[in-house]
């Protein structure tokens, strides 16, 4: 591994100025569990890296005016998968950081990595697409917010400028009658990555679908919604039927690729299945 220079900001605007001076030789460092594997195995240069863990303002998770919740880039998968708010009000993401490598690398991995690492199997990004957050991003031309749904380019390509920090999410509130699940399927239970993953979330007015979002992973170059099973949904009672017809129409947006994980049939199957299973789920939720 070669070697690079560490700066450690104690701030955003110290960390904004150190990206906008240093150049576009330079990473950032969080928990390390996407960075430090491709530091060691030769895959990033990098001239220098700067360590995130000095800036108290990633680490936080605060409601926004009783309107949602704002949570930092550098939260961690452990702390979403046990902090009781993310827990009561936007169950699909504390569910998405529970599956998150090991207990170990849960206390490591954050938010933010997740979604920068931009793998198109990423957990998090899924209920994040469902829950229609937004990135929060500040560089040297102030802040901007860019909707998750839209956040991911390309495999490993995010919208982030070189001299850009995605400093938080911030989750609208959901509402008394809303659910959600994220749901995947690996080949084993722990320690691997999504063959597919699926995040549904419903929001119900009178027994009616007043609101329906279903986010897929590991079926494109980027995590993306299926709009058409999505619209199917809206305004209508949802039955069994209506689930499977949703779970079908997921399939329009779907583009998988066969590799050594599973076969792109098999992924449009998965789709189906986990659709069906996560739509099924939230429905329950928003029932409840």
């Amino acid at each position: 591994m070669r070697r690079f220079e560490l700066l450690l900001p104690q701030s955003v605007d110290e960390c904004v100025r150190t990206l906008a001076q240093q150049g576009p030789e330079t990473k950032l460092l969080a928990g390390g569990t996407d960075l430090l594997p491709q530091l060691k195995n030769g895959l990033l240069k990098p001239a220098r890296v700067i360590d995130l863990s000095g800036v108290a303002q990633l680490r936080a998770i605060e409601s926004a005016n009783g309107q949602g919740l704002r949570i930092g880039s550098a939260v961690t998968a452990r702390t979403l998968e046990l902090d009781r708010t993310v827990q009561g009000r936007y169950l699909s993401l504390a569910e998405s950081g529970a599956l998150v490598g090991s207990v170990q690398v849960r206390n490591l991995a954050t938010l933010g990595g997740n979604l920068c690492n931009a793998a198109p199997s990423a957990d998090m990004a899924p209920p994040l697409l469902a829950l229609d957050a937004e990135a929060i991003i500040v560089g040297p031309k102030g802040e901007r917010r860019v909707p998750v749904a839209t956040f991911f380019t390309g495999v490993r390509k995010t919208v982030l400028a070189p001299d850009e920090l995605l400093v938080e999410l911030a989750l609208p509130a959901t509402g008394p009658n809303s659910g959600g699940n994220y749901l995947r399927h690996t080949p084993r239970r722990e320690l691997d990555i999504a063959v597919v993953g699926v995040a549904s979330q419903l929001t119900l007015a009178n027994g009616v679908c007043a609101k329906a979002r279903i986010a897929l992973a590991a079926v494109a170059p980027v995590p993306l919604r299926a709009t058409g099973a999505e619209r199917a949904l809206e305004g209508q009672r949802v039955t069994p039927e209506l689930i499977a017809r949703a779970a079908d129409l997921a399939l329009e947006v779907a583009r998988p690729i066969s590799d050594q994980r599973g076969s792109a049939d098999f992924r449009r199957h998965l789709v189906r299945v986990l659709t069906r299973r996560t739509l099924t789920t939230a429905l329950a939720r928003a029932s409840a």
